[in-house]
């Protein structure tokens, strides 16, 4: 089975800083990870990959310190990197990102499974995964929770809001993953480590690709950032303490009274 899975380096949450006259992220000196669902979507890989056999093959779209990342995913397990690295990648949205990936991928040419977190942390989008898929030309589900592989048809187990739904999914497909499919992805190991700081890191651009310029990069991204603000914090809140709860209540509901919102 080959699987291949799609990864994200992106900057600490606690550290974002964005360009005021671009409008994207300021990376440069700012620490960076990998983004957490990916590493669910690659333990995902690895435990399926132990089960069926195959190879795991991580492909990322980034500037050249997204290498870290992928050394990080080989030192778990992974069979094979490749970095998708290209000044005319920069500013690209999720269609620019989801073709580049794609063309990526289809130069790999074969693959059963595409794994890839539900979302990036540092955009919350969701939308690269599907988006991916949709060039390929296969199907997809998102937001999973269990996959078994019978042949040639993957059996998921995708959350929503009321529950869970039971899809037969026909191979190759994309699959977007949830935390709950494996809570703790496995740490890499100290020979794991060892092999991927001695790996080569095969590095593509956009002429590797034999891709449309038109469609990279700012170029290919129809969804422009106008403005960027932070909001204002919210002040804090009323703390009702009384003896007993129905006293809490008719103090709240005096409060709220009086404010004219009952």
């Amino acid at each position: 089975m080959e699987i291949i899975v799609c990864v994200k380096q992106v900057p600490d949450t606690t550290e974002i800083k964005i360009d005021p006259v671009t409008n994207t992220l300021i990376r440069q000196g700012v620490p960076s990870i990998v983004n957490p669902f990916d590493k669910n979507a690659l333990e995902a890989a690895l435990q399926l990959k132990a089960q069926y056999g195959g190879n795991v093959t991580v492909v990322s779209m980034g500037p050249p310190q997204a290498k870290e990342a992928l050394k990080e995913c080989l030192a778990m397990g992974a069979d094979k990197a490749i970095l998708v690295s290209d000044r005319a990648f920069g500013g690209a949205d999720t269609l620019a990102t989801s073709y580049t990936l794609a063309a990526a991928i289809r130069k790999l040419d074969k693959y059963d499974i595409i794994l890839c977190g539900k979302q990036a942390i540092d955009g919350d989008t969701a939308q690269v995964g599907p988006e991916i898929a949709e060039h390929l030309g296969i199907a997809h589900v998102t937001f999973v929770a269990k996959i078994a592989v019978e042949g040639h048809t993957a059996k998921v187990e995708r959350e929503h809001e009321e529950g869970y739904e039971v899809l037969a999914v026909k191979l190759p497909a994309l699959i977007t993953v949830i935390k709950t499919l494996n809570y703790e992805p496995r740490y890499p190991t100290v020979k794991g480590s060892m092999k991927a700081n001695r790996a080569e890191i095969a590095v593509w651009t956009a002429a590797d690709l034999c891709v449309a310029e038109t469609q990279l990069g700012l170029k290919g991204s129809p969804t422009q950032v106008r403005r960027i603000f932070t909001p204002p914090q919210r002040g804090q809140g009323i703390v009702i303490q009384k003896d007993t709860v129905g006293e809490a209540v008719d103090e709240l509901l005096a409060k709220l009274t009086d404010a004219k919102i009952v």
